[in-house]
């Protein structure tokens, strides 16, 4: 038997899964690694700990698994995506990794628009300057420290970092470079004009390639440290959302897919790259050849759920501190979260916003706060979905990925408050699998990616909206909106307050 890996390199952990030629999970592993968050809004990670940690899983991978390292033939990656690597002229690092959720850069995201543009960023890159963004992060360092940039030889993102380790080769993809606002979503390519009036030289830009192109093989050096064999293909790989659209097989026009991570993403498949939505929703290339992606995010999804267990539930299970979604009515009893625990994205793109719960009194227990922060994220990427409705996608039926997917309870909300079937899959792996797909797909296994997927992917149970649900969601959804331009004033002024 013959196998692949995918490698998802995450916010907070990297996930290694073993598959085989029919698509069966043979293994998986993780390992964890800490964020840094040195002041208010500054979010970096140090890139060795992603090699260290992927080494160890891979090697704990192939033990578990107990299967014979040359019959893996391929390697392929998904990663978080914008986060911004720097390396010198000798390719070492230069400082830590600047993540996507990293919020200092609100200052350069007004530059950008003043010397390119708001419409002319738009019209090359699809999308908004957003401090989420690697040019701004680059524009960063550039101002404030230019020693460090001077040293820079090339900027990378952080799978493409990682596969770097693992194969001493250079090279971007299309789609995690997309979330760069370096490139030419249209064209493939870096932009020489935007590179220009941002004062970038376009030669920090690694060279692209498509995601399911091999760059290399595994090298000596990463082979001795986890057993891997030099003979193992590696494959360019895709940003985490590109990959997360490939592994629930959202390959085709129509098709969207609601991921809940730490962030949450509503994303749905384009065909074409011309389509305009005005920067309201990021518009990216696919990890398939000559496809996009249109995507609505949520910063904090998951991420508001955990904070809420961390701090006011730590000594349950998440398992525990659900079980009683179905014990609260729809409202949570007079009870509104608004998940903006590190700002907003879509359809606010606002650094400086905060959460709120409103409607607090003495009468609410833990599980009303329990089904208020569900409630709340829930909300957020509905009002993705709300855009690609107004501009005339048909969106009747979703395929749930990742946290939101694991509790009954929390997808039969999914489609009360998204007003459509929700789908979940028999094997959800998420990007992780959809990185072993592009490894699978780039060895010759599958004729296309969409022939992997009917081997690879199956549905488990389908929720359908409850009707009376739905009326009930849609009115206490226009309150739910009604929060935001209410606390967005606050938020700012609140933020004089917090530590420096």
């Amino acid at each position: 038997m013959k196998y692949v890996i995918g490698i998802d390199l995450g916010t907070s952990a990297v996930k290694t899964v073993l598959v085989d030629t029919k698509g069966k999970i043979c293994a998986v592993v993780s390992k964890n690694y800490p964020l840094l968050h040195e002041k208010t809004g500054y979010s970096e990670q140090n890139p060795e700990e992603w090699v260290q940690q992927t080494a160890s899983a891979l090697s704990e991978l192939i033990a578990n698994a107990n299967i014979k390292p040359e019959d893996i033939e391929g390697i392929s990656y998904s990663g978080q995506m914008h986060g911004l690597v720097m390396l010198d002229e000798n390719y070492n690092l230069l400082r830590n990794a600047i993540l996507w959720n990293d919020t200092r850069t609100t200052e350069q995201c007004h530059h950008l628009y003043k010397v390119i543009g708001e419409k002319r960023l738009l019209k090359i890159t699809k999308n908004q300057a957003l401090e989420g963004f690697t040019l701004p992060k680059l524009l960063w360092v550039k101002e404030y420290e230019p020693a460090i940039f001077e040293k820079t030889a090339v900027f990378m993102l952080p799978k493409d970092y990682l596969r770097f380790k693992m194969t001493g080769f250079i090279h971007s993809e299309y789609s995690d470079a997309a979330g760069t606002l370096l490139l030419n979503i249209s064209k493939k390519k870096w932009d020489d004009e935007l590179c220009q009036l941002a004062g970038i030289n376009i030669n920090l830009c690694p060279p692209l390639v498509e995601s399911s192109e091999c760059i290399g093989n595994i090298s000596e050096a990463f082979s001795q440290k986890t057993g891997l064999t030099t003979s193992t293909k590696v494959f360019a790989g895709g940003a985490d959302n590109a990959c997360g659209a490939i592994g629930a097989g959202i390959l085709s026009s129509g098709e969207t897919l609601c991921s809940i991570g730490t962030s949450g993403v509503v994303l749905s498949y384009e065909e074409r790259s011309d389509r305009d939505f005005d920067g309201k929703v990021h518009y990216f290339n696919h990890g398939k050849e000559n496809a996009f992606y249109t995507m609505g995010v949520t910063l904090s999804a998951g991420h508001s759920l955990g904070w809420f267990k961390d701090n006011f539930a730590k000594n349950v299970t998440f398992e525990e501190l659900l079980a009683d979604l179905k014990n609260v009515p729809i409202g949570s009893n007079g009870l509104l979260f608004t998940p903006y625990l590190v700002g907003e994205r879509t359809p606010h793109a606002d650094a400086t916003i905060r959460g709120s719960f409103i409607g607090m009194d003495a009468s609410h227990k833990k599980r009303d706060f329990t089904r208020a922060v569900i409630e709340g994220i829930t909300f957020s990427l509905n009002e993705s979905i709300e855009i690609f409705r107004e501009n005339g996608k048909e969106i009747t039926s979703i395929v749930s990925i990742g946290g939101g997917a694991k509790n009954d309870h929390w997808l039969q909300i999914q489609a009360d408050v998204f007003n459509a079937k929700i789908v979940k899959l028999s094997t959800e792996q998420g990007p992780a699998l959809g990185a072993a797909m592009l490894a699978a797909y780039g060895c010759g296994w599958y004729n296309s990616l969409e022939e992997c997927a009917n081997v690879f992917i199956t549905s488990s149970k389908t929720y359908y909206p409850n009707a009376e649900h739905v009326q009930v969601y849609k009115q206490l959804y226009e309150l739910y909106k009604e929060v935001y331009p209410q606390t967005h004033g606050l938020s700012k002024k609140l933020g004089e307050f917090k530590r420096k």
